[in-house]
């Protein structure tokens, strides 16, 4: 696996780790607070693809503080990724929440760069409660900086899939261990997510799969509510899982996102041979 910087405008710096292979192009990307890292597991089942995933400004390690935080800055991140590393190739893009968010309007403002979309617990319908994303900020602000050990920060965190991968990417520094991410970068991240975007679903041309957890984030009506917007769109309703399904119901994930893919690729194939 190889780590390469992309310099964007405003002084942000976006990592992107190619973990290789020779077949058709997947970009992993992460949700809010996360990284690429959490989806190293995801990389390593999908063989036979080649892989790349993108630490999103203000995670991981790609910019911690940039300036803009619009979805605009997110998606043109994504773009340049793909045409800088795999110029002249399409890739199916594979998201978790605010990560499914980015590839979702990256597929509508580019098609001609993506194959097809993989939204794991991801929506478009947005949130009109402004304490939802103040909720999340308060709630990021309140943990220690740093903590004093991985022992004072699990036992502040408590335990779950989510929580390993958090404590996987705290950063050692002289004072202790630190978040890669800041508070208030993650709610005004969320902020935008929150902003309904109907109009760009309904006009999504790409291939489209909507996977949600048993446990997830989003009702019935919900789920009902994206699908009734875009019939076109496939739909999977995980046996098990929460919001991070491809955490804690990784075997069911990887067994769904990998039949997908190939069923994708395979009418890809038809297509171009007729």
């Amino acid at each position: 696996m190889t780590a390469c910087t992309l310099l964007r405008p405003g002084g942000v710096s976006i990592v992107v780790s190619d973990v290789g292979g020779d077949g058709p192009v997947v970009v992993l990307l992460h949700g809010l607070a996360g990284s690429s890292r959490e989806l190293l597991p995801t990389a390593s089942a999908l063989r036979g693809y080649r892989v790349l995933l993108v630490d999103q400004r203000g995670h991981g390690l790609s910019t911690r503080l940039p300036d803009d935080l619009s979805r605009d800055a997110f998606v043109s991140d994504l773009v340049a990724a793909l045409e800088e590393l795999v110029p002249g190739q399409r890739a199916t893009l594979v998201g978790q929440s605010m990560g499914a968010h980015t590839a979702f309007l990256a597929a509508v403002a580019r098609p001609d760069l993506v194959d097809g979309l993989v939204m794991l617990e991801g929506h478009v319908a947005g949130n009109d409660d402004p304490e939802a994303a103040a909720g999340l900020g308060r709630y990021f602000a309140s943990w220690p900086q740093p903590f004093e050990s991985e022992a004072s920060a699990r036992e502040f965190l408590g335990d779950g899939a989510t929580v390993d991968a958090w404590m996987a990417d705290l950063q050692a520094t002289e004072r202790g261990l630190v978040p890669r991410f800041d508070p208030a970068v993650m709610q005004r991240t969320i902020e935008a997510v929150h902003v309904p975007r109907w109009d760009e679903w309904e006009a999504l041309q790409v291939p489209t799969l909507a996977i949600f957890g048993k446990r997830g984030m989003f009702s019935d009506a919900d789920k009902d509510e994206l699908i009734r917007r875009r019939p076109e769109t496939s739909r999977v309703d995980l046996a098990g899982g929460s919001h991070d399904a491809h955490l804690d119901a990784f075997d069911e994930w990887i067994a769904v996102l990998r039949s997908w893919l190939s069923r994708s690729q395979a009418s890809t194939s038809h297509a171009s041979a007729h």
